[in-house]
């Protein structure tokens, strides 16, 4: 059986899918790009801000299924600009400890809303 998360901490959907699926302990998060929740606008600051921006609204969401960062097993993440991956990479570390999750980066020709950055994870509940 799997259940909806959904979480008013991170921006609603802008789609017909759900923030997140849990089936038994595993949750799949939706892609998440760095829109301010209650605006639903782009953060502005440029690409580092947005990085920031996509993991907390990404965190919100773990949280709202019961789980922490610590418990994210992969990462995907996108970029319009695969010039920014050694930006991305630094910013992570601030967010993830070793052992890392796997992880793919995936240069993209765009995103919605324009985003430069947009990250997805499949988190492990314990």
């Amino acid at each position: 059986m799997s259940r909806s998360i959904s979480t008013k901490a991170a921006p609603a959907a802008i789609g017909p899918y759900s923030q997140a699926v849990q089936a038994g302990q595993v949750v799949y998060l939706s892609g998440q790009i760095a829109l301010d929740p209650q605006s639903g606008q782009l953060v502005p600051g440029g690409f580092d801000a947005q990085v920031h921006g996509a993991i907390q609204n990404m965190k919100a969401v773990v949280e709202a299924s019961g789980g922490t960062l610590s418990q994210c097993v992969r990462l995907t993440l996108y970029l319009t600009d695969l010039a920014n991956f050694p930006a991305a990479n630094q910013i992570m570390q601030e967010y993830f400890q070793p052992p890392y999750p796997a992880r793919s980066t995936v240069g993209v020709a765009s995103l919605p809303r324009g985003a430069a950055f947009e990250i997805e994870a499949t988190v492990v509940l314990e």
